[in-house]
């Protein structure tokens, strides 16, 4: 059981090296384009990861929505980018997967309570006619 994480750390490079070699071997230099194309999508996304974060979170915070989506979200963002600029078809693969899966994160007590569509309260009339 100790040996399951190293396992997995030199299995995961081994695995993308004899998959890039299998698809050099079917497509050729299409692969060395394809490897480019995605370590430009990694850097873009991870520069997209670090500028629209405070965006986000003013956005998040102006709304009174959770500011946990907005970390999610761009952490997601930065993981897909990351596994772009790694080289190999099955981190990319797993890039698209990252970005396409749609995410939500709950929020418990907003989530109950407007759900029905009650806001609870009190309610005091003001006549602003008597000083």
């Amino acid at each position: 059981m100790r040996l399951l994480p190293l396992l997995i750390l030199l299995g995961f490079p081994a695995l993308e090296l004899f998959v890039m070699v299998r698809a050099a071997q079917e497509i050729g230099w299409w692969l060395a384009v394809w490897l480019a194309l995605a370590v430009l999508m990694g850097a873009t996304l991870i520069r997209e990861a670090g500028v629209g974060l405070p965006g986000k979170l003013a956005n998040a915070l102006r709304n009174s929505d959770s500011i946990l989506s907005g970390v999610v979200d761009t952490g997601r963002t930065l993981i897909a980018g990351l596994l772009f600029v790694f080289p190999g078809i099955l981190s990319d693969l797993m890039a698209i997967g990252l970005l396409l899966v749609p995410f939500r994160v709950p929020l418990a007590s907003s989530a109950s309570s407007m759900a029905d569509g009650v806001i609870e309260g009190e309610f005091r009339r003001v006549d602003r006619n008597r000083r």
